[in-house]
């Protein structure tokens, strides 16, 4: 005041009289210093150990992840038995797989960097070990590449690791998070929640030293004494001290929480600051530790935190948690083990996280198989489409899309049942109705297809009986035998049973061997193999779907014979794809079944070329049968439909071409009545309606109820059968 003092006495030329104000002892007024501490150290300290978000939060992304199973590929091969395989379960004699890839991940999230030490024998790792982000310094090279990593302990440098400042390999895995502003070290999800991390650890602080202290008044204490004439007293230091001590004495610690204060005399007491309950820690401490749960990427009901209902449920929080934070990370370790590890056991060798078999995962999986499904039901994507979302290999077949053959417009006007329905409407109207001749044969495509689904198989094939085209079930009448166990006998030829079936001596004695070995080491061959391995033994008379299926199985599991123990002297011998391949017969079951497929097969065609030679003919049979009133109506639509397509590759059709169709639709309307609708009148509008729906598949590339008469589609055309007929091309 002194200055102001001055001012005012140069200005009015007078002294002014002051009065000192009482004086005042203040509690509870400590200054307050911010420093934060970006380090390994206090990060596990403040951080991991003493906070229990963090905590908390490290843990569920850490087990999480460490818990999703590996699985490791060659090719397309998934390895059971494998040297990577037994290295990823037991890292080293001190840690299971899951305990280490846990520190592993607790490491990268605390740190923001993981570092891994491989032990190799034989230049093949053999052990794997982790060493703590604050022990080690990495040398920096002039380069993004370090030149080396030190590992120290108390300041003493106790390994040098060189890094290839090329390629940048080296003895350790530097896993990191990014980090924008360092070229070497990873970024720790607590240095951006650091703020929220002291301001959590200070509010649970404070809590304690309430319930310590709680009794403390957060205030002062004013003391106005006078003596008798009025004049002001100073109190000494002994007496300050003595106020001092008794205020503490009687005030503070927890058994005097809330105790009433009893001033005498000249004693006022001033409130100071703001208490807890208007400070509302509990919702700053609340709204701190869903801030540390944001940087982790942990959804906040799933550590506990009232009020935070983002997700319907928990399960659906934890789903959250696993698409949008542990699986991205297993994904950056499984990265970084295919860029380090995996190449030390082959260039074709891989690892892969086996998401699809998370728990949490299942219900996202339930939903989009529902999904597909549905769309398939509906027509709007095809079984392939559907079996590549869910991810499953495409099947033969499966690339046409089908709807219910009950839909049908509601309000539609009824159109004139002549030759000139548009194509789409006369299919529907003359192919509605399908019938059975008898089991498993039809006398539509689509029925057959229809039935194909039922039975576990795609497509349908045909044959001609008594001068009549008849259709089956699935693509070829192998792959229907192999569904139902059943030959139609009197559809098929029988030729395939003059080929010998019976196995060699040397295809016995190797179903022995089998047997022995699967009983000796105690793996190998499922039931199937065991029964099959029998027939071998037996000598039995094999069935053409056997020996086809023994094919089958060799051309699957060739890729055995290169895993680790299929050889003699390998680790791990006799593998069970070892003993498998025996069971089937061995290298002469494998030479065997080739030889006698291919004599099958030429036995097959022989019969089947027959009823196409005979379809043939009844396609191209008579040309009365086809009135000059139709051939007209025909040779219209040709115009009509070249005019606007034909110049279209594959879509150009021609007049013999839609004259055969039309045989076909009334030969179908003679040799099967109870099949054609009520509103179909004559013949010739059955034939035409089935010329009107195959130019609409013409057109838009697809069939509506069914393929059929795909062997006289345009040349060129996508769904052309392999079995082309000369007419296409006329």
């Amino acid at each position: 005041m002194g200055m102001f003092n001055n001012i005012r006495n140069a200005v009015f030329g007078q002294t002014l009289q002051t009065k000192e104000a009482p004086k005042v002892y203040l509690s509870g007024t400590g200054g307050f210093t911010y420093t934060r501490k970006d380090n390994f150290k206090a990060y596990a300290r403040e951080g991991y150990q003493q906070n229990a978000i963090v905590f908390r939060c490290v843990n569920e992304i850490a087990n999480g992840a460490a818990s999703i199973n590996f699985k490791v590929y060659q090719g397309d091969m998934e390895l059971e038995q494998h040297p990577l395989v037994s290295l990823l379960k037991r890292p080293n004699p001190t840690q299971a797989g899951v305990e280490y890839f846990q520190s592993l991940y607790s490491y990268l999230l605390l740190s923001g960097n993981s570092y891994a030490l491989a032990s190799a024998v034989n230049q093949m790792p053999s052990e794997l070990y982790l060493l703590r982000p604050d022990r080690v310094e990495i040398i920096p090279s002039e380069t993004a590449v370090p030149k080396s990593y030190k590992y120290k302990i108390n300041n003493q440098t106790v390994s040098n690791y060189e890094a290839d400042p090329m390629t940048g390999q080296s003895e350790v895995k530097h896993f990191k998070m990014w980090n924008p502003l360092d070229d070497y070290l990873g970024l720790s999800p607590l240095m951006a929640a650091a703020v929220d991390l002291d301001v959590h650890n200070m509010i649970a602080t404070h809590n304690v030293g309430l319930l310590t202290n709680g009794a403390r008044p957060s205030g002062a204490i004013v003391f106005k004494p006078k003596d008798e004439m009025g004049a002001r007293i100073e109190l000494t230091d002994a007496q300050r001290k003595q106020v001092s001590d008794d205020l503490g004495q009687r005030f503070t610690g927890q058994k005097n929480a809330g105790r009433p204060m009893l001033l005498e005399g000249d004693f006022d007491w001033k409130e100071m600051g703001m208490s807890p309950k208007d400070m509302d820690f509990l919702q700053q401490r609340h709204t701190a530790a869903k801030d540390i749960a944001l940087c982790f990427g942990v959804p906040s009901q799933l550590i506990g935190i009232p009020d935070s209902q983002t997700y319907a449920n928990v399960q659906e929080a934890r789903l959250a948690l696993y698409e949008e934070t542990i699986i991205p990370l297993a994904k950056r370790v499984e990265s970084d083990l295919n860029e380090w590890l995996a190449p030390s056991f082959g260039d074709n060798i891989r690892i892969e996280y086996d998401v699809d078999g998370i728990p949490a995962m299942t219900e996202r999986r339930k939903r989009i198989y529902e999904n597909v499904v549905a769309a398939v039901r509906e027509g709007i994507i095809s079984r392939n489409e559907a079996r590549e979302r869910i991810g499953l290999e495409p099947i033969s077949g499966g690339d046409e899309v089908f709807i219910a053959a009950n839909l049908f417009p509601l309000g539609g006007v009824e159109v004139a049942q002549d030759e000139g329905l548009e194509p789409e409407d006369a299919a529907k109207q003359a192919y509605g109705i399908k019938s059975e001749v008898r089991k498993d044969v039809f006398t539509t495509e689509a029925e057959a297809v229809e039935r194909a689904g039922e039975i576990g198989c795609v497509g349908s094939h045909s044959h001609t009986e008594d001068g009549q085209i008849i259709y089956m079930p699935c693509n070829t009448h192998s792959q229907y035998e192999d569904a139902t166990g059943e030959d139609l006998k009197d559809v098929e030829g029988k030729a395939e049973s003059d080929v010998d079936t019976v196995p060699t001596s040397a295809m016995a004695r190797n179903g022995r061997r089998a047997l022995d070995l699967r009983k000796e080491y105690g793996r190998g061959m499922t039931p199937v193999g065991v029964a099959r391995a029998n027939q071998l033994i037996n000598k039995e008379r094999l069935s053409p779907r056997t020996v086809r299926r023994m094919h089958s199985f060799f051309s699957r599991h060739e890729v055995d014979k290169e895993a680790e123990g299929f050889r003699r002297g390998e680790e791990g011998w006799p593998s069970a794809g070892l003993i498998a391949w025996l069971g089937w017969g061995g290298d002469e079951g494998q030479s065997w079944a080739k030889r006698k497929t291919a004599e099958l097969d030429k036995e097959r065609s022989k019969s089947d070329d027959f009823p196409e030679m005979i379809s043939d003919l009844n396609i191209f049979q008579s040309k009365a049968n086809v009135s000059a009133k139709i051939k007209k109506a025909l040779a219209n639509k040709v115009d009509d439909h070249n005019d606007k397509h034909g110049d279209k590759k594959g879509k150009k059709v021609t007049q013999r071409m839609l004259e055969a169709v039309f045989k076909r639709g009334v030969g179908a309307y003679t040799s099967n009545p109870q099949s054609v609708r009520p509103s179909v009148t004559s013949p010739d509008q059955w034939g035409l309606g089935r010329v009107n729906a195959f130019l609409s598949a013409v057109r838009t590339g697809r069939f509506r109820n069914g393929s059929f008469d795909r062997d006289l589609l345009p040349e060129g055309h996508p769904m052309k059968s392999d079995k082309e007929k000369s007419i296409a091309a006329e």
